[in-house]
């Protein structure tokens, strides 16, 4: 069983960093749960985003093939790396890098396979990573990963919603997501203001577009959601694609979609539709 996180963190005299956004995991029961329900195998990579203090890392590594641990904070980097090998887990490697400057796609080469992704997120980064795990999905099979229960909603908010947002969109456009269980703070040392929500992202297996198309639909995604309180014409023509206001309407008219919705009420179809729409108009322009 992992030390608790309040006696490693006194022992080295490390306090954690609000600036990293560390709330580690001190329940090892949630812990457990949270890796069964990942149905990590013993033919999975695992890809562990911010390990800290190993509360996952040691679970999964009981279960898994192999384990990359990545952690940002140096000083975390020896007492998780002394708690594995205590453990007895030599198929643990851990890695002292953020996740944002990691190459996903060469771990899996390296690996041979698609990686499985876990980690209690980073509030403060955790919209950063999602949608890195999104360019990177040829690489990943499935992330089951804790995040803020707002940002959880996010992921599954239909059109029409407040909580309809680009993450929203970037998602649902290339995976299916499932709530798996909800983290109370008690759970954490130190307690988080917020709960939390453990979701499974399972990518699909087919890519609906290209790369060089599907970079253009994150494009517009983006430009229609950077200014989500105005209607779409007025966010596309002001959202740095080259689109004037005749254009805008334009787009909007060959996509069937009127000008005066919002980003936030559109369908990923209609933002696929859209997408087309800009690449024909500027085209002929």
């Amino acid at each position: 069983m992992m030390t608790a996180p309040k006696v490693l963190l006194t022992a080295q005299k490390i306090r954690a960093k609000k600036s990293l956004g560390q709330h580690f995991l001190a329940d090892p029961k949630i812990a457990e749960k949270i890796v069964s329900r990942a149905s990590i195998g013993s033919k999975d990579t695992v890809l562990e985003i911010g390990a800290g203090l190993g509360a996952l890392t040691l679970p999964a590594a009981r279960r898994a093939g192999r384990v990359l641990a990545v952690e940002t904070d140096p000083r975390l980097i020896s007492s998780l790396s002394t708690e594995m090998s205590l453990a007895g887990m030599e198929n643990v490697t851990v890695k002292a890098q953020s996740i944002l400057a990691l190459d996903i796609q060469d771990v899996a080469r390296q690996a041979g396979k698609k990686l499985v992704v876990l980690g209690n997120l980073p509030y403060h980064i955790s919209t950063p990573i999602l949608i890195r795990l999104v360019v990177a999905r040829s690489a990943v099979s499935r992330a089951v990963v804790m995040l803020q229960k707002e940002v959880a909603d996010r992921l599954v908010a239909p059109p029409g919603t407040k909580d309809r947002s680009r993450l929203s969109i970037l998602v649902q456009y290339c995976a299916a997501v499932k709530a798996l269980l909800d983290v109370s703070p008690a759970a954490f040392y130190p307690k988080p203001q917020v709960d939390s929500r453990v979701v499974e992202i399972l990518f699909h297996e087919d890519i609906p577009l290209d790369v060089k198309a599907e970079k253009h639909l994150f494009q517009i995604v983006r430009a229609a959601f950077g200014k989500r309180r105005k209607t779409l014409k007025n966010a596309l023509s002001q959202g740095g694609l080259g689109l004037g206001p005749e254009d805008a309407a334009r787009v909007l008219r060959d996509a069937g979609i009127d000008s005066n919705r919002r980003a936030e009420t559109l369908e990923v179809t209609e933002f696929m539709k859209l997408s087309d729409a800009v690449k024909t108009v500027k085209s002929t322009a």
